[in-house]
């Protein structure tokens, strides 16, 4: 199965897109600020020179241009105060109504102050002005409008890979249940068929030793069927004894493998009654057991180790097989995750849905080491 590496690697060529995207903005944004900045700061240094202007003309000096420089200040908040700290002029500040005027500018005089935004005009005779000025709005939105950009940016792409994600899902979803169903479907003739030679051979050979397996093994088949038909459905939760579920399990792997497999069950002593649907449950057990044996090439051990509590059932898997590495914890339950080189790598994508989905459980690897083996943890509402 290919596609799910396929859409794993337009999904990381969209983010890193995304986040080339989003560093260019950021950078942009930040060259505007800068500049803009620098325009500010000329403009008060030329403020500056104009209060310098006005404070020292006489009768014969012409003011139009001084008066032109202070008043063209419409947008940058600037307070003037003499040698003794005294507020002398002040443009573009909010006085909010009902608050003192002169505790406003002087709290802004120490905000500027604090910032670092001043300009010393000297008078001559030790007699100076401070220019202190802070950021225009339209630098402050522009500084922040980048963050705000990104965020809409982020919160699209998030909900295009969301709906993207759900489109693939849903898709996924018609197709596996379309050809289960198919398959359920196709499977009832054979079964059939089977079940009416048995019934012959039973008559010819009533005797024949073999007979009750090869019923077993037409009865397994019509539970795989029974399994393929419910995919896609709403399965109907039953009570019953899990101990009983797994012994039926192990029974029947340990018929049909070799007898180098050796299966190791430690069990509570007492019926562990548990609300499930048992023909999906024996599938996820299966699932293990196969992968298991596969794992350990026909030869290794098997164990299934449970406990319980008040609420939940524990069931742990091991086997003593070539063990997964700590990076493929997650990355074995993704449908098309496979060692093996046939197979669709379905078996424990399937067995993660039928916990989490069906049963609201949980399945994951507990723990594994390359060469020694691997543990499967099932954790199951009681």
């Amino acid at each position: 199965m290919q596609w799910y590496k396929s859409f794993n690697k337009v999904k990381y060529l969209l983010i890193a897109v995304a986040a080339i995207i989003a560093a260019t903005s950021l950078f942009v944004s930040h060259s505007l600020t800068a500049d803009l900045k620098k325009e500010e700061l000329n403009k008060m240094q030329l403020f500056a020179e104009a209060m310098r202007s006005l404070n020292s003309a006489d009768e014969n000096t012409d003011l139009n241009l001084v008066l032109a420089v202070i008043g063209g200040n419409e947008i940058i908040p600037v307070v003037v105060l003499d040698s003794k700290g005294a507020i002398t002029n002040s443009r573009n500040i909010d006085i909010p109504e009902g608050k003192d005027s002169l505790s406003v500018l002087l709290k802004k005089v120490a905000q500027m102050r604090a910032d670092n935004r001043i300009i010393r005009i000297d008078m001559g005779d030790e007699d100076y002005l401070e220019v202190c000025y802070d950021d225009s709005l339209l630098l402050t939105r522009l500084a922040y409008y980048p963050y705000i950009q990104l965020l809409v940016v982020l919160l699209f792409f998030v909900v295009c890979m969301l709906a993207i994600i759900s489109s693939k899902r849903a898709e996924q979803n018609r197709v596996w249940v379309g050809l289960s169903k198919e398959t359920a479907h196709q499977l009832g003739t054979p079964i059939s068929s089977l079940m009416a030679w048995s019934e012959v051979l039973r008559e010819k050979y009533p005797d024949d030793a073999l007979l009750p397996e090869m019923d077993k093994d037409v009865a397994r088949l019509q539970t795989v069927a029974e399994r393929f038909s419910k995919i896609g459905s709403k399965p109907e939760p039953t009570s019953d004894d899990l101990l009983r579920v797994l012994d039926g399990v192990v029974d029947y792997f340990r018929r049909r493998s070799s007898n180098k497999v050796q299966f190791v069950c430690e069990y509570p002593k007492r019926p562990l009654t548990v609300r499930m649907n048992v023909p999906l449950i024996e599938w996820v057990f299966e699932n293990l057991c196969k992968n298991a044996i596969d794992a350990m090439n026909g030869e290794g051990t098997i164990k299934f180790v449970v406990t319980h509590d008040y609420n939940n059932a524990y069931i742990e898997v091991s086997d003593t097989g070539k063990g997964i590495a700590k990076s493929q914890f997650k990355t074995v339950f993704e449908p098309g995750f496979t060692t093996k080189k046939r197979g669709w790598g379905l078996g424990l994508s399937l067995a993660k849905r039928i916990m989490e989905q069906y049963h609201k459980g949980r399945i994951y690897v507990k723990g594994s080491e390359l060469g020694k083996g691997t543990t499967f943890r099932i954790e199951l509402r009681k």
